[in-house]
C-alpha cells in the first residue's frame, strides 16, 4: 500500500496524478445521455458536469493539461470545453469514474460530510450564478464555476484523506473556540485555504477562485458574489433560523441593490420557526 502523502507538497502531487471519483449520480445521468443520442449534446453534458464539482474540476484540469499551445486564455466555461474537446474525447479521457460513493462505501460518516459539502456548493452555484445575470456580469459562468469550486479542496481531502478530516471536525466539535485554519495546521500540517490556492495555481482552475483569498479584491462585486453566496448556502444548510442569515441577507441585498426582504424572497428563505 502507497504511504499517504503528508506535506502539502506530497498532496498536491498526489491529486494532480490521482483520478479524481464523481458522484453517482453524474455518472448515472451522463452514461443515461451516452445511451440516447437524441439527448446527448453538450448543453446536456455540461448540465450534469456543472452539478457536480468534483467533475467539474476534474474535467477542468483534463483541459489544462491538454490545451493547444495557441490556446490563450483559461476554459472556464464547461459547455465551450465538451464543444471544444469532443463528447467522444470525453469519455474517452474523463470517464465519470470512478464513483466518490464506493470509494468512501466503508467511511460512511466521511461520506456525509462530503456530500453535505457538495450540496452547499451546488446551492452556493445556484445563487451566485443567479446573482451575476442580474448584475449583467458578461462572466457570469465563471462566477458559477468559482462558486461551485470555493471548496473543491477540501472534497477532494474529504475523498482521499477521511480519517484526519474527521478528527480536524472532532477537535472543533470539542473546542468550538478553535480557528479552522489553526485545527487544520495542528492535524495536516497546513492550512486548508493554502491548499485551495496551491490548487486553483497549478491545474489553472479560474482566476476567480485565487481573487477570493486576496484581501485586495474583497471589495470587488464578483468575489462579493461568490463569497455571500457561499455564505448563505452554509448558513441556510440547515434550515432558516440561523442567527447569521439577517446580516446575509443585508449584505446581498446591498450587492444586489434591492431590499432585504426582497433578497428573502429570491432565494426562498422563509422566516425563523417555519417549516422548511
Amino acid at each position: 500500500m502507497r504511504q499517504q502523502p503528508e506535506s502539502m507538497a506530497d498532496w498536491l502531487a498526489f491529486l494532480g496524478r490521482t483520478d479524481i471519483p464523481v458522484l453517482r449520480q453524474t455518472a448515472r445521468e451522463l452514461q443515461r445521455l451516452r445511451a440516447d443520442d437524441a439527448l446527448l449534446t453538450a448543453r446536456s453534458m455540461a448540465d450534469v458536469v456543472t452539478d457536480d464539482p468534483l467533475m467539474t474540476v476534474k474535467l477542468l484540469r483534463y483541459m489544462q493539461s491538454h490545451k493547444h499551445r495557441n490556446q490563450q486564455y483559461e476554459l472556464v466555461d464547461v459547455k465551450q470545453a465538451l464543444l471544444m474537446m469532443g463528447l467522444d474525447t470525453f469519455f474517452r479521457g474523463v470517464p465519470p469514474a470512478p464513483v466518490v460513493e464506493e470509494r468512501l462505501h466503508d467511511r460512511l460518516d466521511a461520506l456525509v460530510q462530503l456530500l453535505q459539502t457538495v450540496r452547499r456548493a451546488q446551492r452556493a452555484a445556484h445563487y451566485a450564478f443567479d446573482w451575476a445575470l442580474r448584475l449583467h456580469d458578461l462572466h457570469a459562468e465563471e462566477v458559477r464555476v468559482s462558486a461551485l469550486l470555493a471548496h473543491v479542496a477540501e472534497m477532494l481531502m474529504w475523498c482521499f484523506n477521511p480519517r484526519q478530516m474527521l478528527e480536524i471536525g472532532k477537535r472543533q466539535e470539542a473546542d468550538p473556540s478553535l480557528r479552522s485554519a489553526e485545527v487544520q495546521k495542528q492535524v495536516l500540517g497546513f492550512a486548508g485555504v493554502d491548499l485551495q490556492r496551491a490548487l486553483t495555481i497549478e491545474w489553472r482552475l479560474p482566476e476567480l477562485l485565487l481573487n477570493l483569498t486576496d484581501p485586495a479584491q474583497a471589495h470587488s462585486a464578483r468575489v462579493r458574489n461568490v463569497t455571500l453566496a457561499a455564505n448563505l448556502a452554509r448558513h441556510s444548510a440547515h434550515g432558516w433560523d440561523d442567527a447569521a442569515l439577517p446580516d446575509d441577507y443585508r449584505e446581498i441585498a446591498a450587492l444586489l441593490h434591492m431590499e432585504p426582504h426582497r433578497v428573502m424572497a429570491l432565494v426562498g428563505a422563509r422566516p425563523a420557526g417555519t417549516q422548511n
